[in-house]
């Protein structure tokens, strides 16, 4: 997923930021903390939306990076007859601009996971290669690589089995559905606290997770 500039606040396109879409009688979620979360990604997918919210009312206080958290919240809407939530009066609930995304489909190098790191015990990870080669000439040692906003689908970056949640309604695993980045810059940044999002849902209950590591 990457950046491609501003968006309309309401529009029915990938975006951080904005407001979100939802179906009618929708309440804006709530934190333990008794503020509002505040709304992060509008992520169209196949089988519907995915809405992720994140406590941001006192970051650090608040433990949004555990999916188990009240301080986090992911829906997946049907796509049909959505339309903009109202927004609370208070609380941190929206980030300073909403940014467009644009998907890219990155093809890997064979050779490229095989001689990435051949020190390192550990496999290479698609994502991170993906990321790290954004736009990048073959004498840089960087690429683009704020433009990247995280990836739709494929496996979660270097996460532990056990960080995997499981639904609260049939207690199975989730599926993996989305990496999450801050952003461009500090004025479009979601505050992951430095990490990397991961979304996850159950799509027979329609219920998703968000966790950051």
């Amino acid at each position: 997923m990457i950046y491609d500039g501003t968006a309309p606040a309401d529009s029915d396109v990938p975006r951080t930021g904005g407001v979100p879409l939802a179906p009618a009688g929708f309440t804006w979620p709530m934190c333990g903390c008794g503020g509002p979360l505040q709304f992060f990604a509008h992520l169209p997918v196949e089988d519907g939306v995915l809405s992720v919210f994140v406590c941001q009312n006192d970051p650090g206080a608040c433990e949004f990076w555990d999916a188990t958290s009240s301080a986090n919240r992911v829906h997946l809407f049907p796509r049909e007859e959505l339309q903009p939530v109202a927004v609370p009066e208070t609380g941190v609930t929206l980030l300073p601009v909403t940014s467009a995304i644009r998907t890219h489909v990155v093809t890997l190098d064979p050779e490229e996971i095989d001689d990435h790191d051949d020190d390192d015990d550990l496999a290479p990870d698609p994502y991170d290669l993906a990321r790290s080669g954004w736009k990048r000439e073959p004498e840089e040692r960087f690429g683009k690589q704020r433009e990247v906003l995280g990836s739709l689908g494929g496996s979660p970056s270097y996460l532990e089995d056990d960080r995997v949640p499981a639904c609260r309604s049939c207690t199975r695993p989730m599926e993996f559905a989305a990496h999450l980045e801050e952003g461009i810059s500090a004025r479009t940044a979601m505050n992951l606290g430095g990490q990397l999002g991961y979304v996850f849902v159950c799509r027979a209950c329609r219920e998703g997770a968000f966790l950051t590591d």
